[in-house]
């Protein structure tokens, strides 16, 4: 791991309501990200993902623990950090460009306009969008809409993007060169990335760790080293026989998730 730690999820707890009526979504997540990172978070469907990215993204307090960006408490959005959502269409205004979609966080961050319009051109030409930057999202298919969400926040230009699912919706070629991208971006440009993917050979593909959650009430079952060269490309990468073995240890540790609580994972700490 990088030395400096650029966020620290520490004894994070997450339980809605109260009494017996009480959900506990969370049971304990501690982890670290160091930065310039790239980590992937994978687990089984009700793995608490979604409460989980809402606390780390200030949305949502937390039980108990803590989420510290660049050693700072979150307790709101932080300025130094940017959200990719799965569902790229909802995050779009059709009634704006594609540019003036780019610009809204920035002209609500205060940003002049001259310096709004170059941060906006460059990042459209870092996801390859150079040219449509007048164009509406509805006139662009599902793979170039993701990629002006992902322009919106890097033009942003947070220390940690959070990505939550982001390629579910597409097809699998575009998907491919979205995953390419983001590993681009992420060297270009020196972001911490936090990827949160149900698809385990997306994980192994993109990250330099894997962290697998539990079912809930989650925890962090394993952490995984990926060993792979830092290079990648679609074809060969995936061909290698350690992105398979990988790719088989991470599954391995899904089907463990799906049947260990917490209360199992504490009893097996205490032997």
């Amino acid at each position: 791991m990088a030395s400096d730690v650029m966020l620290k999820v520490d004894g994070l707890r997450k339980v809605y309501g109260s009494g017996p009526s009480a959900v506990e979504a969370i049971g304990r997540l501690d982890f670290e990200v160091g930065k310039n990172e790239l980590v992937c978070i994978v687990g089984p469907s009700g793995a608490g993902k979604t409460t989980f990215l809402r606390t780390v993204s200030g949305l949502l307090a937390p039980t108990e623990g803590r989420v510290l960006l660049e050693g700072r408490e979150v307790t709101e959005p932080p300025e130094g950090m940017a959200v990719v959502l799965q569902e790229y269409g909802r995050s779009l205004y059709p009634w704006f460009t594609v540019a003036d979609n780019v610009a809204l966080p920035l002209k609500a961050k205060g940003i002049a306009r001259a310096e709004r319009s170059a941060l906006v051109e460059q990042a459209l030409d870092a996801v390859g969008l150079a040219h449509a930057g007048k164009q509406y999202p509805w006139q662009l298919s599902g793979g170039m809409q993701q990629r002006v969400a992902i322009a919106r926040a890097i033009a942003y230009q947070p220390h940690v993007l959070v990505m939550d699912e982001p390629f579910a919706a597409v097809d699998a070629q575009t998907r491919a060169d979205l995953e390419d991208l983001v590993r681009r971006l992420w060297k270009t440009l020196g972001v911490t990335v936090l990827f949160v993917t149900h698809d385990i050979d997306e994980s192994v593909y993109l990250g330099q760790r894997v962290i697998v959650l539990s079912h809930a009430p989650t925890f962090v079952l394993e952490e995984v080293a990926i060993d792979l060269p830092d290079e990648r490309d679609q074809l060969s990468t995936r061909s290698l026989p350690e992105f398979a073995a990988l790719r088989m240890r991470v599954y391995e540790l899904i089907q463990q998730a799906k049947g260990t609580n917490y209360r199992q994972h504490l009893a097996g700490i205490a032997k």
